[in-house]
């Protein structure tokens, strides 16, 4: 069993909030558009951190962190990447890799909206934490935590962590 903390577009914006919220997770994950690498450390100081990089990702993060990240944990095959879409609307750089072999749960970011949605095409859960930065036009920071255990998907948490601004 691990609990995961996810989140994404941070736009280097560290918040004392990330602490308390991750206490108790396994690891923190990161659905892209970091903002840089002295924020990705702070994430890596405090838990195992599995990242993707996202679209103001510089040169640095990109070499430290993959555009996809694809991987079972728990039994859960999971495939993250940053500019993914949702469920019927799709990115298509993405597209053929969820569709040749679907995950168990697709992760992205981008659009600073959260959802969560089970895509009964694919036999998948997609999940988008929304944006916990405070860059962008969402009104509501969020993120999201869960449990992984023996192959399933449980105890999904959404977490508003301060308005926008």
């Amino acid at each position: 069993m691990k609990k995961i903390g996810l989140l994404s577009d941070t736009h280097n914006v560290w918040d004392e909030k990330y602490e308390n919220y991750f206490a108790n997770c396994d690891e923190i994950w990161h659905a892209g558009d970091i903002g840089s690498l002295e924020l990705a450390g702070k994430f890596e100081s405090l838990k195992p951190f599995r990242a993707v990089y996202g679209n103001i990702d510089d040169f640095s993060t990109r070499r430290i962190y993959p555009e996809t990240l694809r991987f079972t944990l728990e039994g859960v095959d999971v495939l993250m990447t940053h500019i993914g879409g949702y469920p019927g609307k799709y990115d298509p750089k993405i597209r053929s890799q969820l569709f040749s072999k679907p995950p168990s749960l697709f992760i992205c970011g981008h659009s600073h909206i959260l959802k969560v949605i089970y895509d009964k095409e694919l036999g998948c859960l997609h999940m988008n934490p929304g944006a916990a930065g405070k860059y962008g036009f969402h009104r509501v920071r969020t993120l999201l935590r869960f449990v992984l255990d023996d192959g399933n998907i449980r105890d999904l948490e959404v977490i508003e962590i301060g308005k926008h601004g």
